[in-house]
């Protein structure tokens, strides 16, 4: 039987969070927002830019796991999705939509990030019905070496005691007292 190799520490966290450098980017931060804020305002189509962004942070995201593609392929695929197949593409453009179902739910639930939710950007990228893992036997493996770098935990109530951890310090405002940007809710 596998054990967790890594403790999952209580929520919120227990350490310093807005520390010299932290704060020091946090004005930069805040800084780089207001900018942005100001010429979004001039741009006549602003949904342009937000579907443009989440395609960009789609792409990226899918380069974690090794999925790479091209600005070319991702702009085609969007504008002819019968045409030639990229499944790189595809897949970022799955990456794009779990982040626009990500956002609907957020303006439906007036911002609170739900389990249930969680669940369904799952279901949507992984195309499966299931939730929460309650099967062991998950490791996660160095691709290169495969040792063994990760063991999550295992029991399905200990998974769901964690994200039902999550789900209320996310959305528990009175938990911490600090700047939007750096507080992890």
């Amino acid at each position: 039987m596998l054990t967790s190799t890594y403790p999952i520490r209580p929520l919120p966290p227990q350490t310093e969070i807005e520390t010299v450098p932290v704060l020091r980017a946090l004005v930069e931060a805040n800084r780089a927002l207001a900018e942005l804020k100001g010429r979004a305002a001039t741009i006549p189509n602003q949904g342009i830019l937000i579907d443009t962004l989440a395609l960009q942070e789609a792409k990226a995201s899918s380069e974690i796991e090794n999925i790479v593609t091209t600005q070319d392929e991702l702009f085609q695929a969007d504008l002819f999705p019968e045409g030639p197949d990229s499944v790189a593409a595809k897949e970022v453009a799955l990456y794009r939509d779990a982040l626009h179902l990500g956002f609907r739910q957020l303006k439906e639930t007036d911002g609170l990030v739900l389990n249930k939710g969680l669940i369904a950007i799952f279901q949507m990228l992984k195309k499966r019905e299931d939730g929460f893992r309650n099967t062991p036997g998950t490791a996660l493996k160095n691709e290169r070496t495969r040792e063994v770098v990760f063991v999550p935990p295992q029991d399905g109530r200990e998974i769901i005691g964690h994200m039902s951890d999550l789900e209320r310090s996310v959305n528990d405002d009175g938990l911490c007292d600090l700047d939007p940007l750096v507080d992890f809710h």
